[in-house]
Formats: C-alpha cells, structure tokens, sequence
C-alpha cells in the first residue's frame, strides 16, 4: 500500500502559477502510477493529469494541456502537479492518487490510493 498526502493549495490570482506536492510513503513510490485529479463544488471528480511509474509517460486532460504539467522525484517519494496561467474555473479540491498500471487512466474508480485533498481556489 501506498499513503498520499497533498500540499500546495491555497488562493491564487486568475493568470498567476500554483504548485502542488504530493507525498508519498509506503511502498516505493516508483511501483505506481501518478494521477491528480480535481473536484469542484457540485461536478464530478475529473482527471487532470497523470503518470506512468517512471515518469516516462504522462497524460493531460485535453482542456489542460499547455497548462498543468505533471512531473515526479521518485528517490523523494514525490508527485508535483505545476498549475500555469490559472483561471477561475480551476477552483476545485486537488487529490493525488496512485495505482498499478495506466490502463484507462482517466477512470476514477480505477485507481487505488488517494490522498486527502488540497483546496485550491483563484479569485479573478
């Protein structure tokens, strides 16, 4: 088993940068892929971005490319998730969470561990 903790979030300007870290322990981080998704107030938890184990290959929901990047420091036990250009329709709860394999990333239900959230809001 892997534990997820989340760290970052905070209020941001519409146009300003957000990083968040998510940490891992447990079992090597590096056995599991990396997903970071979000929720908003009254929406569906959605994916915005994840990662393969080595970091090699990474995916982006279509609306955040450019934008989110995904990125990991597997001998930290640490998943980022850099936010450029933030917009309000960003706000939402953040969740990190890990899971074997990237098989059909973008499912929810699919992946195992998660961490507790982290709020992130963006006033304009």
């Amino acid at each position: 088993q892997v534990q997820l903790v989340e760290s970052g979030g905070g209020l941001a300007q519409a146009g300003a940068s957000l990083s968040l870290s998510c940490a891992a322990s447990g079992r090597p981080f590096s056995n599991y892929a990396l997903g970071w998704f979000r929720q908003a107030p009254g929406k569906e938890r959605e994916l915005v971005a994840a990662s393969s184990g080595s970091g090699g290959t990474t995916y982006y929901a279509d609306s955040l490319k450019g934008r989110f990047t995904i990125s990991r420091d597997n001998a930290r036990n640490t998943g980022y998730l850099k936010m450029n250009s933030l917009k309000a329709k960003d706000t939402a709860v953040y969740y990190c969470a890990a899971r074997d394999g990237l098989y059909n990333y973008y499912a929810v239900s699919l992946w195992d561990y998660w961490g507790q959230g982290t709020q992130v809001t963006v006033s304009s």
